[in-house]
């Protein structure tokens, strides 16, 4: 059966178990979602039985959005929501989704908004899906750029999201099945992980980095892996460089098709891949991508949940679950043809909890092979507890204000930077160490206004402080973000003591004198 013939089929099928007075304009389909536009969308934006009956009964993903016929205009929407919402929510921002129907509106506090009927009232004033969101305590740049690319770019990714649906529809090769692992880059080594995952029906890249310190990429020349245009899907565990930082370079070299990563990592790795490009450009040297390739990207991007199943290729399923690793680090588990075989990649992992994360999820409903990250591995290696690396560093900070100097710590901006700004202001807020400034440089701000902007993937006690208690220890008055370089040789030759977190990719002899030098770990 064609992709047309199936899309009619799916179409008579999804007539078939909708309400009769649900009233039905058309059913499109944008990669692995059914979605169906309806004129009276208010009256089953809160059903959630219609929705749960189709799912069941196609085995896929659905989404009910109202008519763009029935839209009220964004203006006059943007009046009647401002007008609506209580002051209590602290309105900071609105933005129209036009293609998806929604409009998602940005309050400081907005529970005082989804615990009233104020939701259900917009709904049906403005024809609008009205979704309200928490505003991130500290504004993201990079957010508001990848948010408003993907606005801006609208027709184009919807034409894409269509291809994909096609693609998933495609038919696929009847008779003895297998699975193969190739490895493209990242084993015995550290640096440029890749690995090709690859089916009779289909092809799947997981990771796409860079080799640090050097011009190496994946092994895409591989028979395997050619041509690049044959890849189904790209799965992304986690935004670091050697993860990611080649994936732009892939649409350089024509590949068209979906990225599939968690919201974080999509965020994240583009803040990374455009500061490589900055990088390159201030040392001279040619890079493998330029801006537009981040940009396209961004566009392919499909973004997933934890837990969250969809198709990525005709027999392929994929679901992300925990890494505990970074922001938005995931494992990847595919489902392979109907029960044929299941296979993790964990990317990045940390099996125990830490400052920031819940540790790695260790459940799957069935796994039959798993490919696992073994750095720091070896029988030899010793990873500190949290607790002795937090009393090590506070000896460290005592010792260097004592002697009336500044300790500088050199930390990986994405991951690490975090976990020691909320080291150090458990020890100033516990008395154990001096009352300090705190200054943080280069990507550091930006990429803990993103971690602000998703609370929901901090680990358990950390999303109770922010969302039950209101007290975001990455919103303590102790951290000051470095903005000029005047303001950063200020604070190296100030007589004050003081803590410096900063990017690694600055040198720390311009750090100027009596400063004690820490190194992060990564």
């Amino acid at each position: 059966m064609n992709a047309d013939r199936y899309f009619d089929s799916l179409r008579e099928q999804v007539m078939g178990l909708i309400p009769s007075d649900m009233e039905v304009v058309s059913v499109e389909f944008e990669a692995a979602v059914v979605v169906i536009y309806v004129r009276n969308y208010d009256k089953f934006a809160d059903n959630r039985d219609v929705t749960k009956n189709i799912v069941s009964a196609l085995k896929r993903r659905v989404d009910i959005r109202p008519d763009p016929s029935t839209l009220g205009d964004t203006d006059e929407t943007e009046k009647a929501v401002r007008k609506l919402i209580p002051k209590s929510a602290g309105l900071t921002d609105i933005n129209f989704i036009e293609e998806t129907g929604v409009c998602y509106v940005e309050a400081i506090n907005p529970a005082a908004v989804t615990h009233t009927d104020v939701l259900d009232n917009m709904k049906k004033e403005t024809g609008w899906n009205v979704k309200v969101m928490r505003s991130p305590p500290i504004p993201s740049k990079t957010i508001s750029d990848v948010r408003g690319y993907l606005r801006y770019s609208k027709d184009e990714r919807q034409s894409m999201l269509k291809k994909v649906a096609r693609n998933l529809l495609r038919p696929v090769v009847e008779g003895e099945q297998w699975v193969r692992v190739t490895a493209l880059g990242g084993y015995r080594q550290v640096g440029r992980s890749a690995s090709l995952l690859t089916t009779r029906n289909s092809k799947i890249l997981i990771d796409c980095g860079l080799d640090p310190g050097s011009d190496n990429t994946p092994y895409f020349s591989v028979p395997e892996a050619m041509p690049i245009t044959d890849i189904d899907a790209v799965v992304i565990t986690h935004a670091h460089l050697d993860h990611c930082g080649t994936l732009p370079a892939l649409f350089k070299y024509g590949y068209k098709g979906p990225v599939y990563c968690t919201e974080p990592t999509r965020d994240l790795m583009a803040l990374l891949q455009l500061d490589n490009i900055k990088l390159a450009y201030g040392e001279a040297k040619k890079n493998l991508y330029k801006g537009e390739d981040v940009r396209n990207e961004i566009l392919h991007t499909i973004t997933l949940k934890y837990g969250e199943t969809t198709d990525i290729a005709p027999d392929v399923k994929l679901t992300f679950q925990n890494a505990g690793h970074i922001l938005g680090s995931a494992i990847a588990h595919f489902h392979i043809g109907d029960g044929l075989h299941n296979i993790a990649f964990t990317g990045d992992t940390k099996f125990e909890k830490t400052w920031l994360f819940n540790p790695a999820n260790t459940k799957f409903p069935r796994l039959e092979s798993m490919v696992l990250e073994s750095t720091y591995g070896g029988k030899k290696d010793f990873q500190p507890s949290r607790k002795d690396a937090s009393d090590e560093l506070g000896e460290f900070i005592q010792e260097g204000c004592s002697k009336g100097g500044k300790i500088l710590i050199p930390v990986f901006a994405v991951g690490r930077s975090q976990e020691v700004m909320l080291v150090i202001e458990e020890l100033e807020r516990e008395g154990r160490i001096p009352q300090l400034p705190v200054y943080l440089d280069g990507m550091i701000w930006e990429a803990t206004a993103i971690h602000t902007a998703y609370p929901e993937y901090l680990n358990s006690a950390l999303k109770e402080k922010i969302f039950n208690k209101n007290e975001n220890p990455f919103l303590s008055p102790i951290f000051h973000r470095v903005e000029t370089a005047a303001m950063r040789e200020e604070i190296c030759h100030s007589p004050r003591p003081v803590h410096r977190p900063r990017d690694r990719r600055y040198d720390v002899r311009r750090a100027g004198p009596g400063v004690l030098q820490g190194m992060g770990g990564r």
